[in-house]
């Protein structure tokens, strides 16, 4: 039904009978970039005050692996390095959290994913990735000018010839990798030229992210639940319905089975009943925590606010962080904060609701909590149905959903290049 992709890698069933995900921040949200939308660099003032070296200690990982690996009573642990920038330790620190991983792993499998923005590989980091069978995630918002537009090193220099260098390198070794590109304002107009550039370059997996981002009014880091201005650089919902809708005619044309768009993988999942693989689009949510470098434990990767501490590692264990009342209710909230229009809309199990953090718009009615983003989730569901339906019927009836690239539904759809229109 669908490709891999970083995100597939993080779901696995914790002995508290849901599935559980902590990922670890061996940097914190030090970067050796700047990019304009980025969520976790004001991290630093938020949770670090005046300290700012932001280095995971060695006791520290080695409680986490060790408790990590505890907590998951299924065969294979997955273990995903994210930052900040998670190249800006050496390859000697993932050297020995692959040693720890074996001392306390006895035989189980161990899978580990990366997430980086690519312009610090060489080799070395190839070499070491091949060699440990990892997933790598690369962030590159597309073609040279949508990517440079806001993704660009700390001093402000362009990034998208290093980024491009990194995965080059990651294919002259073998390695196994995935795009994650940012929709933001500039490039979500485009969405064939952004579409086209990832098959260009070879790239199979890709993961699509919405910019939905807010300041204060003056302008510092809106917390969830303030009340906050939309950043220049964020889309809104008709925007990212339009985007989807004419990606998805160019994909279910030509690509079902060679090119993997997580949002359609997980939408098709949803069809299914299956989990979709990706927590935005589940049911529920609160099995994903983040552990930062220091081994403090927050219930989500966008909720790493002061409210919203679970503990340090040091001081419990992730079994009670994970199981609290507090991750609970946390978890809770992405069905039980629905606003009455969500409950009874036909596109509910499809969605359910999208990511709490962008549930601050409000409803025809006036009530609080619809997603921001909502138009445009109902237009790709409306658009697609038809598509997904064929997709369900095929893998029912143990067919593959490339069949329906032939189908007359398929062909009917305007001439290929053609941006979806209403």
């Amino acid at each position: 039904m669908s490709g891999k992709t970083v995100s597939d890698e993080m779901m696995f069933a914790a002995p508290f009978g849901a599935p559980m995900y902590i990922m670890p921040k061996p940097v914190g949200s030090t970067c050796n970039m700047g990019c304009a939308y980025c969520y976790y660099l004001e991290k630093n003032d938020v949770l670090y005050g005046d300290e700012r070296r932001h280095l995971m200690s060695e006791a520290t990982l080695e409680v986490f692996v060790r408790e990590y690996i505890a907590a998951s009573t299924t065969p294979e642990v997955v273990f995903t390095w994210h930052g900040g920038e998670a190249t800006m330790r050496p390859v000697a620190f993932y050297r020995r959290a692959m040693e720890l991983q074996q001392k306390y792993g006895r035989g189980r499998r161990i899978v580990n994913c990366f997430q980086t923005n690519g312009t610090l590989l060489n080799d070395e980091w190839c070499e070491f990735f091949k060699a440990n069978d990892m997933l790598v995630g690369v962030s590159i918002d597309g073609p040279q000018e949508f990517h440079d537009e806001f993704r660009r090193m700390k001093g402000g220099g362009a990034s998208w010839h290093k980024v491009m260098q990194g995965i080059n390198l990651l294919k002259k070794h073998g390695v196994e990798w995935n795009a994650m590109a940012v929709v933001n304002d500039f490039n979500v107009d485009y969405p064939l030229d952004f579409y086209r550039f990832f098959k260009e370059i070879g790239c199979e997996f890709i993961q699509f992210t919405p910019i939905v981002e807010r300041t204060t009014v003056d302008g510092g880091l809106c917390s969830v639940g303030e009340n906050g201005v939309m950043t220049d650089f964020s889309i809104d919902g008709k925007r990212w319905g339009r985007f989807l809708n004419t990606l998805f005619d160019e994909w279910v044309r030509q690509d079902i089975g060679k090119v993997f768009v997580q949002i359609f993988d997980a939408t098709l999942a949803n069809y299914m009943g299956v989990l979709p693989g990706i927590c935005t689009m589940a049911r529920q949510c609160g099995h994903a925590g983040v552990m930062e470098y220091n081994g403090d434990v927050y219930c989500c990767d966008h909720f790493v606010f002061p409210e919203y501490k679970l503990g340090n590692i040091h001081r419990r264990t992730l079994i009670e962080m994970m199981t609290s009342e507090k991750q609970r209710k946390f978890g809770r909230m992405k069905q039980e904060g629905l606003p009455g229009q969500c409950l009874s809309c036909r596109w509910l199990n499809l969605c359910n609701g999208e990511c709490p953090k962008n549930r601050f718009a409000k409803t025809s009615t006036g009530e609080a909590g619809l997603n921001y983003l909502c138009e445009g989730y109902r237009m790709f569901f409306e658009h697609t149905a038809p598509f997904f339906e064929l997709m369900k019927a095929e893998l029912e009836a143990e067919r593959a959903p490339a069949n329906i690239m032939s189908s007359s539904l398929v062909k009917e759809l305007p001439e290929p290049g053609q941006p979806w229109v209403e």
